[in-house]
């Protein structure tokens, strides 16, 4: 029994000589109905996100949601503390004095909305994880400096690894391997 039958395949790996044969690649697996894979180059790609069909963030609507929180949150606490908890007439000014209050209500929804972005971001990203199954391979080192990639889940519904492989060099991959996690 070999070593690598021991281990969970992670997904293949699919090399590319330039750009623009990883922005075909990209395109064509996107077509082939593949959702659960990634293109890695060492430099962003204009135009990549539509080639694989990604759609929007959720960051923003979860950074203006913490925001708003912490606007109304601040408008809140202040109106509760000078209209019930600690009343005080000063000058005769009203208690609710709205326009007193635009430093803390600001700086409150600049604050929810940074840990919004921070936590957001962990969510989104499926963090924290500590080591990812492409540092295994040798080959995925080149994508810090001359190398393009597509790597291809194992989870994905249509992954089949004989399928999956031909595809990726029917595409034009100069390289395909199998990415092994290391559990």
């Amino acid at each position: 029994m070999s070593s690598e039958e021991n281990k969970k395949l992670y997904g293949l790996l699919a090399e590319f000589k330039n750009p623009g044969e990883l922005m075909d690649a990209a395109k064509a697996v996107n077509k082939a109905g593949y959702h659960k894979f990634d293109a890695y180059s060492p430099f962003p790609i204009h135009g990549m996100d539509e080639a694989m069909g990604l759609k929007k963030s959720k960051l923003g609507w979860i950074v203006l949601g913490h925001g708003i929180l912490g606007m109304l949150g601040g408008i809140a606490l202040q109106l509760w503390v000078h209209t019930t908890a600690y009343p005080m007439n000063i000058s005769g000014k009203p208690e609710a004095n709205i326009p007193a209050f635009i430093p803390v209500t600001f700086e409150l929804t600049i604050l929810l909305a940074a840990f919004g972005t921070f936590f957001g971001m962990f969510a989104l990203n499926k963090l924290p994880k500590f080591n990812h199954p492409l540092f295994n391979s040798q080959t995925f080192e080149k994508v810090t400096d001359d190398g393009f990639f597509i790597g291809i889940e194992a989870e994905d519904d249509l992954f089949s690894v004989e399928k999956t492989e031909k595809l990726l060099k029917d595409i034009g991959a100069s390289h395909v391997e199998k990415v092994y996690d290391s559990e």
